[in-house]
C-alpha cells in the first residue's frame, strides 16, 4: 500500500464524518448546485483512483460520493420530492429522445442555423417602439 493511498482514504473518511451531522440534522438545507456537483467529483475520483490502483481511496472516494448522494436527496431545499421527480425514468427517455432530435440534427440536409430567427431592425426599431410606447 502507498502512502498516499491511506492519505486520500483518511481525507475521504474525515468528510464523511463531516457531512454525517448535515445528514442527520432535520433542519438542513444543501442546495442541488452545492450536493450534485460533490457528489459527481467524489464518483469521479471513485473511479480515477481505481484505475491507479488505489482501492482505499476509491472506496473513500466512492463513500464520500454516496453520502452526497444521501444529503442532495434528503437535504436539498425542496424536498425528498424534487429529488425523487430528477430520478424517475421519465427524465432518462426524455433525454434520449433529445439526444437522438439533436444528432438527427446534424445529420440533415439543411444547416442547423435556419432554426434560428433573425431581426434586422437593429436598435432603430428598438428605440421606435420605445417612443412610440411613451407617447401612449
Amino acid at each position: 500500500m502507498m502512502w498516499q493511498d491511506l492519505v486520500f482514504m483518511l481525507g475521504s473518511g474525515l468528510s464523511i464524518v463531516f457531512l454525517a451531522p448535515t445528514l442527520r440534522d432535520a433542519s438542513a438545507r444543501v442546495p442541488l448546485g452545492t450536493s450534485l456537483p460533490s457528489m459527481g467529483i467524489g464518483f469521479v475520483y471513485a473511479t480515477t483512483f481505481f484505475t491507479l490502483g488505489m482501492n482505499f481511496s476509491a472506496m473513500g472516494s466512492l463513500a464520500a460520493g454516496t453520502m452526497w448522494s444521501l444529503i442532495a436527496l434528503i437535504r436539498s431545499p425542496n424536498g425528498i420530492g424534487i429529488s425523487l421527480r430528477l430520478a424517475r425514468m421519465e427524465s432518462p427517455v426524455l433525454f434520449a429522445r433529445d439526444l437522438t432530435r439533436w444528432i438527427g440534427s446534424y445529420r440533415a440536409s439543411s444547416p442547423g442555423v435556419n432554426q434560428y430567427v433573425t431581426f434586422d431592425g437593429g436598435r432603430e426599431q428598438q428605440y421606435r417602439q420605445t417612443a412610440e410606447n411613451a407617447a401612449d
